[in-house]
């Protein structure tokens, strides 16, 4: 018998074949056993067992997808709809290139692999006008389509320009009043405002199929993301600023819209239910809200912001109307100066050397301790306020105060070309379009 065993097993090793088959039995050599017909076959039996186990493993792996929402090719709104043709259709451009480019590759390892006697042998060829021809014209071609589609589609899908469509062929009119929302991203959980009703919802959002909704975003705490699938793409929602989103709904149902963007310990729980209603629908849905016991005001507000997760839906039959500005300018705490005024003052120069007594900083963390360690809280400079309201104020001071002290000089801060001590001071006229301070003891 010819050939080295080559062990396979620990009790028995194979040759070749041949020498194999000729043995009507086992027979030991050393300390190993040759193998006979009987045992290949019992091998190959429980390799095809193993081949098919492996297949049915696969099962389950096929149930846990058989889970999976493609919501994203799917969609319910017109915007989506676009997304996802938009998707599609670039996709199957790509595929152009990369599927003839892996076939091609497949094709010539095996026909010009080095065991191959049909391919032509040409060492000397180095060029061929009509194959680089092939090569560039047609990745070109598909490039220049994909930027075309891929340029239209971001300009017409843009989230800050107004939907000119209900859906194809149903164009927007003047008929289709849109539904604002302001949206508050919390820690965590979401806050919507309808400030055309004057109702607010955690965690729960509603609107009626074909008509254009106009989303106004902000976050009262760190960025996160805007996401309902179903309706549009997502958008960031960013403290300090706002963001916006037009869409539209065109099948009633219940969708879900989450956060894209971890924002914390609780950012698996940030989910809320998108309803899709009729007209009729959303009206009964409004009632509900306006009937709800609890109002939102800022001192509500302030509690509602405080982390908390999973938080139940809940609804507001009233809000503040100016708590979304609020929110979007970091100032619901009374007596805090918004981001807007503050923009506005530097926009006309600042507040000069009194500005360095405008002390109540912008707190991003807004549970933090205010004030003083040792001893009482100064004066701080802790809002603006204009100068009829400055001139108003100081009437009022004047009448409650016959001391006979002078108003205080209401003239606008400079920050350069202040005048000098002893010079004179100018009064500000009361109607005067300017900038006044009011200076009170927190």
């Amino acid at each position: 018998m010819r050939g080295q065993f080559r062990q396979s097993r620990p009790d028995w090793a194979l040759d070749k074949l041949s020498n194999v088959v000729a043995l009507p039995a086992a027979v030991a050599v050393g300390p190993y056993r040759i193998a006979t017909c009987k045992d290949l076959l019992q091998a190959h039996r429980g390799q095809r067992l193993m081949k098919r186990s492996g297949v049915l493993l696969l099962f389950p792996l096929a149930v846990l997808l058989s889970g999976c929402d493609f919501v994203v090719l799917a969609p319910a709104g017109d915007v989506a709809v676009q997304q996802r043709d938009l998707l599609v259709i670039s996709t199957l451009l790509m595929l152009l290139i990369i599927v003839p480019v892996m076939a091609l590759t497949v094709f010539f390892a095996w026909r010009y692999r080095q065991s191959s006697t049909k391919a032509p042998y040409t060492p000397d060829w180095d060029h061929s006008t009509k194959l680089e021809l092939v090569i560039w014209a047609a990745p070109l071609l598909i490039i220049i389509c994909l930027g075309a589609l891929t340029w239209l589609g971001t300009h017409l899908l843009d989230p800050y320009r107004r939907i000119d469509r209900i859906e194809a062929g149903q164009p927007v009119t003047q008929g289709h009043k849109p539904l604002r929302v302001e949206v508050v991203a919390l820690d965590w959980k979401w806050l919507f405002i309808y400030p055309d009703y004057g109702i607010a919802s955690v965690n729960e959002l509603a609107a009626p199929v074909n008509q254009p909704i106009d989303f106004r975003i902000t976050s009262s705490t760190v960025m996160n993301s805007f996401y309902v699938p179903a309706l549009a793409g997502q958008i960031y929602a960013m403290p300090g600023m706002e963001t916006k989103l037009h869409a539209v709904i065109n099948r009633p149902g219940t969708y879900t819209g989450f956060s894209a963007n971890y924002s914390g310990a609780g950012f698996s729980g940030m989910r809320f239910a998108f309803h899709g209603l009729s007209d009729q629908a959303f009206g009964e849905w409004v009632t509900q809200s306006k009937s709800a016991q609890a109002t939102l005001s800022r001192e509500t507000y302030l509690a509602l912001e405080r982390p908390s997760e999973n938080e139940p839906v809940r609804h507001y039959a009233s809000v503040d109307p100016d708590l979304y500005g609020a929110i979007l300018n970091l100032c619901v705490e009374r007596g805090k100066m918004c981001m807007n005024e503050m923009m506005s003052i530097d926009a006309k120069g600042g507040l000069g050397l009194a500005g360095v007594r405008n002390t109540l900083p912008l707190q991003y963390d807004k549970l933090a301790r205010r004030g003083a360690v040792f001893g009482n809280d100064p004066s701080y400079v802790a809002s603006i306020c204009t100068a009829e309201e400055a001139a108003a104020a100081a009437r009022a001071a004047r009448n409650d105060d016959d001391s006979g002290w002078p108003l205080r000089d209401l003239s606008p801060l400079r920050g350069v070309g202040l005048l000098a001590p002893g010079a004179g001071s100018r009064r500000a006229d009361a109607g005067a379009p300017s900038l006044g301070l009011l200076r009170f003891d927190l």
